[in-house]
């Protein structure tokens, strides 16, 4: 069963400053898992990981991840502007977008960045209008369908990333005559993976891609990158990810294809974003309405503003209602928000304890892709995010959204000047 990290004391005491809802991250849960993390490919002397900005983008959780060794991995300019604000640049930054504007990629190159390509003609793109580094990324896309053990794990060749192998073969030959002195491999072929065998797989992949390519192009290759996918277990049931076990698996694979071709000073890289913070994350709602009609229904001043992924993919998140951990899940409801949307449900069909107005409902594993997805259907404004420190204090890192915010971008005009905030 899931834990929360917060009882229902101390959001009795932090409701007193910040009213729900609001985001809650465990700066102690997020330090032991990037440490744990950095454990597992300590057999790599080159290895790090570039946490996936896009799934958390809080200057506050970036610099405790930064502070345990962590680079970033940047797909827009805002987010390579964040960076550079925080004091990241060169080879801290790894820029891995598509179909990219031309001032990201220049902005990329004024911080020197680590540039991850994601299509061949990115390559022209890219010398034309930002000239071309001698140290560059390119991401490769097997196409087909992607497959271990426990079966079918995606369909890369329906996505739209990456190079074909002969592209990647034609690009490095193209980008090593214009001079281009070293290069890494990047790939990401499967999403939210619970499974140990998926990096070690993928791994096996881009290891005998690289000495392909090593030899068909005589390129230095000095890093792969394997990029995300390692996922969390959202449903209590599921078995986590062994963290140690994927590392000594990617080891195996590295030591049985890199070592054996002179390849075993090339450094890992990753780019983890749900893995390093969606366990370390809740949002934290209150009940405000129940509706009895042919369901039952439990209405949260929370909505798909504040967590997109059950109304977008019918994701499941795990709900523990405070103060009654230990009460019989006799109720069957929907939890749902306030949007004008009827997929703005956080859960359906699921069975808890009775629940009645004022309860306080701790909604799991948000840590990623969760205030990060937000935006503002129906005028609703996005929450504030908190840090529960490792000293047990309670830090606002992102203020609550007002209405005077939702306005702002009509500032170029007097036609709203007469609303009063």
């Amino acid at each position: 069963m899931k834990k929360p990290f917060i009882t229902l004391e101390q959001v009795k005491e932090i409701t007193k400053k910040y009213p729900t809802p609001f985001h809650i991250y465990d700066e102690e849960g997020i330090r032991k898992n990037a440490r744990r993390l950095k454990e597992a490919f300590s057999w790599n002397p080159g290895f790090k990981e570039y946490f996936a900005v896009k799934a958390t983008p809080n200057p506050y959780i970036i610099n405790i991840l930064k502070e345990e060794g962590c680079g970033v991995d940047c797909s827009s300019m805002t987010e390579l502007m964040m960076s550079e604000a925080l004091g990241l640049s060169g080879d801290e930054i790894m820029f891995s977008s598509n179909a990219t504007p031309a001032e990201d990629f220049v902005k990329a190159r004024e911080l020197n960045a680590i540039i991850n390509l994601d299509d061949f003609t990115h390559i022209e793109f890219l010398e034309k209008v930002a000239g071309l580094p001698s140290k560059i990324c390119c991401r490769y896309n097997p196409g087909g369908v992607f497959k271990t053990s426990n079966g079918i794990m995606d369909n890369p060749g329906d996505a739209k990333y990456g190079f074909t192998k002969e592209q990647m073969i034609e690009g490095f030959k193209i980008l090593k005559e214009k001079g281009v002195k070293t290069f890494g491999i990047h790939s990401f072929l499967a999403s939210n993976t619970v499974s140990n065998e998926y990096y070690p797989t993928l791994a096996g992949i881009l290891f005998e891609l690289a000495v392909e390519l090593r030899d068909k192009t005589g390129a230095d290759i000095k890093f792969i990158n394997l990029s995300g996918g390692i996922g969390v277990p959202y449903r209590p049931d599921e078995k986590p990810n062994d963290i140690m076990a994927i590392g000594e698996g990617v080891r195996k694979a590295f030591e049985e294809i890199l070592v054996p071709a002179g390849m075993g000073d090339i450094a890992i890289y990753t780019e983890l974003g749900r893995y390093m913070l969606a366990p370390y994350g809740h949002l934290v709602a209150t009940a405000i309405h129940e509706k009895h009609i042919y369901k039952e229904y439990i209405g949260l001043d929370a909505c798909a503003v504040d967590l997109m992924r059950p109304a977008m993919y019918g994701s499941y998140h795990h709900i523990t209602v405070l103060g009654k951990e230990d009460a019989p899940c006799d109720h069957k409801y929907d939890i749902t928000g306030s949007l004008c949307e009827n997929n703005d449900k956080f859960a359906i069909d699921r069975m808890l304890p009775k629940i009645d107005k004022g309860d306080i409902l701790v909604i799991h594993d948000t840590g990623a892709h969760g205030y990060a997805m937000g935006y503002n259907y129906n005028g609703k404004l996005r929450s504030a995010e908190l840090l529960l420190k490792e000293d047990k204090t309670v830090q606002m890192i992102r203020r609550a959204e007002t209405p005077k915010d939702y306005f702002a971008t009509f500032d170029f005009s007097d036609i709203l000047s007469n609303i009063k905030y």
